[in-house]
């Protein structure tokens, strides 16, 4: 018997407008955690809905062996449904409960089937992801975002299922709940696919598989063994490059050389005839024996130069295109003594709830530090950064920011969405000249008709690249930079643009991130964690 729990032949999918996402893509998987890695727009999430039945294919077949479960990365729920509701018991909790008074219809023990103890394990499995003390009549919208993708993950899992198909499970996780959620994982036994740009997540899937031009790839191991392949394999493609581009030369140089020859061979030959004094007759044929030997070796040059291109052609389309930012921006530069932001006792309400414990916040930055920002869920870290940013004035203490200051938000609105990128950087650096702009936006990998469509059209990870053009060339330039949760919904690709972004960022900056790899990447040297209330000083989040 075979032991692919997902089987997918030959299957293709269109959107309505007729455009393709997939043509006859054939796959397995197995038993075990496999991670599920592409660029935002590759398909990744509709081949979920696919495999899920939520999506029909316009050709080939989906096949799933086993009980299912699916966590989009979007929750169809609403905000009056209870905990109970959401996690799918209440009919077995209601029958329970019915059976318990008395009431020993057969449809309640119909209803119940084999869960006779679903809230032990209910209990437990809430338990067990940091939930353990939400009612089950609780409703939805009294909790937080993270709490309620852990609550759907949960629900997943009471279902014992054999196949769980999971679609960026971290997004809006806090770090204990990600801390959680990969026990659970780690945990598992059935068959596992998942979506994630989460690299500590997917370190501890058991195979990669790459959605890339059309196909999947499987590659054994973790993320990172799988970067590592990655990376040989780009190693293996350069060099084949470099071979193929010399043989094209050495070919294009041999087919001139042999053209020159027969040219000269030719020419003395000509003359030879003439000076041999042959008829006419002779002297043609010999011409035309002469004339179709050239061609003959002019076309075979010709045809090893062909071959040679196609060869370098097929080297190229084994080179991962990884379009890596490359930046120098002198104008952030902070210099290390300098106060860019000074708060005192600052102070934010809620109604009659103080924000921050005691006196309130205190926070200093100086120089070009790399602040991490840290805490849980619905702690205040987003309204730090706005009072930060002077968007939001606090009601009681004071803040001067000594500087630019600029912003980006989770929903990166600082750009206008009608306007075009080139119109967007054109209003946030109107001196610099409209040469120097386009070579801008080209670094930022904004090329050709890409510059002239409107923000509003643009992927996330476009718009990210976008909104960073446009505020670390801004004028006057940024010297401290404030970001709220950059990563979210980013791909593998964009996470490293960003990266390689601050890395060239001279000025201070203040990122709030559940990303260990992220802040580890780029190099943090200031560690805050607000929680209870309080902004304390702590140490990396290993």
């Amino acid at each position: 018997m075979s032991d692919a729990f997902v089987i997918c032949s030959n299957l293709s999918f269109s959107w309505p407008d007729d455009t393709p996402v997939f043509q006859d893509l054939s796959f397995t998987v197995g038993g075990g955690r496999t991670g599920l890695v592409a660029p935002n727009g590759a398909g990744k999430s509709t081949l979920l809905k696919l495999i899920a039945g939520e999506y029909r294919p316009s050709g080939g077949s989906v096949s799933v062996t086993g009980v299912l479960g699916y966590l989009p990365q979007t929750l169809p729920l609403v905000g009056d449904l209870t905990v109970a509701e959401v996690l799918g018991i209440g009919p077995v909790i209601t029958a329970l409960a019915a059976i318990e008074s008395g009431d020993a219809s057969e449809e309640h023990f119909t209803t119940i089937g084999n869960d006779w103890d679903i809230e032990e394990r209910t209990g437990a499995q809430l338990d067990r992801l940091g939930l353990g003390d939400l009612s089950l009549t609780r409703q939805l919208h009294t909790l937080s975002g993270g709490q309620i993708v852990t609550l759907g993950l949960a629900a997943q899992l009471l279902k014992r299922p054999d196949v769980l198909l999971l679609d960026e499970p971290t997004n809006n996780l806090d770090l204990d709940a990600r801390q959680r959620l990969y026990g659970a994982i780690e945990d598992w036994n059935g068959c596992l696919l998942l979506v994630s740009h989460d690299r500590a997540l997917l370190d501890r899937m058991d195979r990669i598989a790459e959605l890339d031009r059309g196909e999947l790839r499987t590659y054994g191991g973790n993320f990172t063994e799988y970067e590592t392949a990655v990376q040989a394999a780009r190693e293996v493609a350069e060099k084949n490059i470099r071979n193929a581009e010399q043989e094209v030369k050495r070919e294009k140089r041999e087919m001139q050389q042999a053209r020159e020859r027969a040219e000269r061979r030719a020419g003395n030959a000509a003359r030879n005839i003439k000076n041999a004094g042959l008829p006419k007759i002779v002297a043609g044929g010999l011409q035309r024996r002469a004339q179709e030997s050239a061609g003959k070796s002019n076309e075979t040059h010709a045809a090893r130069v062909s071959d040679a291109r196609a060869r370098l052609d097929e080297a190229g389309r084994a080179l991962r295109d990884e379009q890596k930012i490359t930046l120098i921006l002198p104008g952030t530069n902070v210099p290390a003594g300098r106060t860019v932001f000074l708060g005192e006792r600052m102070q934010v309400r809620y109604g009659d709830r103080a924000l921050f414990a005691g006196d309130g916040a205190d926070l200093t930055i100086r120089g070009p530090e790399r602040v991490a920002l840290t805490g849980p869920n619905g702690a205040g870290k987003s309204t730090l950064l706005r009072m930060i940013n002077g968007e939001l004035e606090p009601e009681g203490g004071t803040r001067r920011a000594d500087g630019r200051v600029a912003y980006l938000s989770q929903r990166l609105d600082l750009l206008d969405l009608d306007r075009t990128v080139a119109q967007n950087l054109a209003a946030f650096a109107p001196t610099m000249p409209e040469a120097q702009r386009m070579h801008l936006l080209a670094r930022f990998l904004f090329r050709g008709s890409r510059i002239d469509l409107p923000v509003g059209v643009l992927s996330g990870g476009e718009r990210l690249r976008a909104t960073l053009a446009c505020v670390l060339y801004a004028e006057p330039a940024p010297q401290l930079l404030l970001l709220d949760e950059p990563t979210n919904n980013l791909d593998l690709v964009s996470i490293g643009q960003l990266e390689s972004a601050l890395g060239a960022y001279e000025g201070a900056f203040v990122v709030v991130s559940h990303d260990e790899r992220f802040l580890a990447e780029i190099k943090v040297s200031r560690w805050l964690r607000l929680a209870d209330g309080r902004l304390q000083e702590t140490g990396p989040l290993t």
